[in-house]
């Protein structure tokens, strides 16, 4: 749940901590006190969308620090995946706006982005405000509520796999069908390039092989007579000794001594290795510069087959030893094109079988959608009965669509207001005080499947007052019993039930506005409810009956 709630310059709030605690937790003020900024910041630093005019006047940044504790299994999953820990279940999100219009953002005080915050952020609090409730005037969103309160997630992600798949082979299917002078063209280029590169026959490590022969054959002369000069330093000539001859001699001399000294035995061995590697370089040498044999017509032919090589590497763009792999990937586009009528049926009979295998999934879903919509709209008649609508009828409307990403159904929730209308789109008869209503409905039949752990609620009472503000109240209650509630209303029927009460308080300082939040003990909350009853002017009767409302929901 939420915390703690730190925000630094957004709007008139230049510094301001608040504590939340369980339960149902109420923020209540006068207009224009600030409430809308608390939701403001909130949405801020769970990654929305901000501008940068909710800066406060003359501040370069501001900042919004959000921190959670008794973390959801979800939210911890979610964590890992984006390679953060949580010690102890606390989460503290961070954000900082600049005036520049740049943002920064931290996950315990590790560097982070705004997606980041977005995707971690929907798995801890849920705001409803007066824009979700408007979410009801567009049918797309209400097969959301059906698969979640159906929990169709597993099925539903089955079948967007089966849908991915067909919708891969339905594009391959579209390519394949171009037009027929293209694959002809296509054809005839690749013939020429793959019968030039399977003649030249070029194989891996060919260049550097041939480079190290052209530079032996073009320098023959020289490597000759450098082998040569090799051999007789080793092997020596009639007037010369050779370095293996005076190692030899060196051998015998030490050999000598040690028949006197057995310890120079060990030079003498060492000196018998040198001698036989010598031998041995000598002899490898001398092989080496007969076998030597100048070659003009060679270097020719060599010179002329690294010319094609380069050639060809600067044509096909790429190294000399990727022009085989380059050969294989031309030679199998070609077949490719020329089995073209073979791979097309295949393709196309692939793309029919994932085509039927998408629509099995999807009919599956659907019937288990149709299940839950019966079961979800009662339920949420019998909330919205609670919450003085008791003549509503709501129908889930299904129309079978075309394979989507939510697969074959439409679901438009049709509301009839009053015993004996005809059921109708919601945007067509539900008033402002209906649709929070409504939503509050649907929220509470939701709350067993939602995974977060707070739920805001910004001025869920529009629109009501009276009896059906005190049901909203009761059942925001209820809700409170399954998860965090937080709450900015204008109803004191609301505010009489809450767990923990907040006043938002404005007050200008030398110029400047200034937002403060304060949590009320008893006397504060009868005070504030006093004011929401009787207005400006707080009369004894309103202190009264604001008592006797505490009185009543005393917990």
């Amino acid at each position: 749940m939420l915390r703690t709630l730190y925000i630094e310059n957004i709007a008139v709030i230049e510094k301001l901590t608040v504590d939340f605690e369980s339960g149902l937790n109420v923020l209540t003020g006068e207009t224009g006190a600030g409430k809308s900024i608390i939701i403001d910041a909130i949405n801020a630093v769970m990654g929305q969308r901000t501008s940068k005019e909710i800066i406060r006047t003359g501040a370069d940044k501001a900042f919004v620090s959000a921190q959670f504790e008794n973390i959801n299994s979800k939210a911890l999953e979610k964590l890992n995946e984006l390679g953060f820990e949580c010690e102890d279940d606390v989460l503290i999100l961070q954000r900082t706006l600049s005036a520049s219009g740049k943002s920064s953002c931290k996950i315990n005080g590790r560097p982070a982005t705004v997606t980041m915050l977005k995707d971690i952020a929907k798995y801890l609090i849920n705001i409803h405000g007066q824009h979700e409730s408007y979410e009801l005037f567009s049918p797309e969103t209400h097969i959301d509520y059906i698969d979640s309160y159906g929990k169709c997630q597993e099925l539903l992600n089955s079948y967007k796999e089966k849908y991915r798949e067909y919708k891969q082979l339905k594009r391959q299917c579209s390519e394949i069908s171009r037009d027929e002078s293209e694959r002809l063209r296509e054809i005839d280029i690749l013939s020429f390039q793959t019968n030039e590169l399977e003649q030249a026959d070029v194989s891996v490590g060919e260049e550097e092989s041939l480079a190290a022969e052209r530079n032996t054959l073009a320098n023959f002369e020289k490597v000759f007579s450098l082998l040569n000069q090799a051999k007789m330093l080793l092997s020596g000539d009639e007037n010369t000794n050779g370095s293996s001859e005076i190692v030899d001699m060196a051998l015998n001399a030490v050999s000598q001594a040690a028949e006197y000294n057995p310890e120079y035995e060990e030079i003498a061995n060492a000196l018998n290795d040198v001698y036989y590697n010598l031998k041995d370089c000598a002899e490898s040498i001398s092989d080496a510069a007969e076998n030597l044999e100048g070659d003009p017509q060679r270097l020719e032919e060599v010179e002329e087959r690294l010319d094609l090589l380069n050639r060809l590497s600067r044509k096909y763009n790429c190294a000399c030893d990727e022009l085989p792999a380059l050969t294989e990937k031309l030679t199998a586009r070609l077949n490719e094109l020329l089995n073209y009528d073979k791979n097309r049926n295949e393709l196309f009979e692939k793309c029919r079988k994932a085509e039927q295998s998408a629509l099995a999934a999807a009919q599956k879903l659907s019937q288990k959608r149709r299940k839950a919509a019966d079961e979800f709209a009662k339920r949420v008649k019998t909330e919205m009965a609670f919450l003085n609508m008791p003549g509503v009828e709501l129908v889930p409307q299904f129309s079978e669509t075309e394979l989507s990403s939510k697969g074959i159904d439409n679901i438009e929730l049709l509301i009839s207001a009053n015993p004996g209308e005809t059921p109708r789109p919601v945007a067509k008869i539900a008033s402002g005080g209906e649709l929070s209503r409504m939503m509050l409905a649907i929220k509470t039949v939701l709350a067993d499947t939602d995974t977060v752990d707070t739920l805001i609620f910004d001025e869920v009472d529009t629109g009501i007052s009276g009896s059906a503000a005190e049901k909203v109240g009761l059942k925001l209650k209820e809700v409170s019993n399954s998860c965090q509630v937080l709450c900015v209303t204008h109803q004191a029927q609301i505010a009489a039930l809450c767990d923990n009460h907040y006043l938002i308080r404005k007050q200008v300082e030398s110029g400047r506005t200034f937002t403060e939040v304060f949590p009320l003990d008893h006397d504060g909350r009868r005070d504030e409810l006093a004011r929401i009853i009787g207005g400006v002017n707080i009369t004894d009767a309103a202190l009264e009956h604001a008592e006797a409302m505490l009185k009543e929901y005393d917990n």
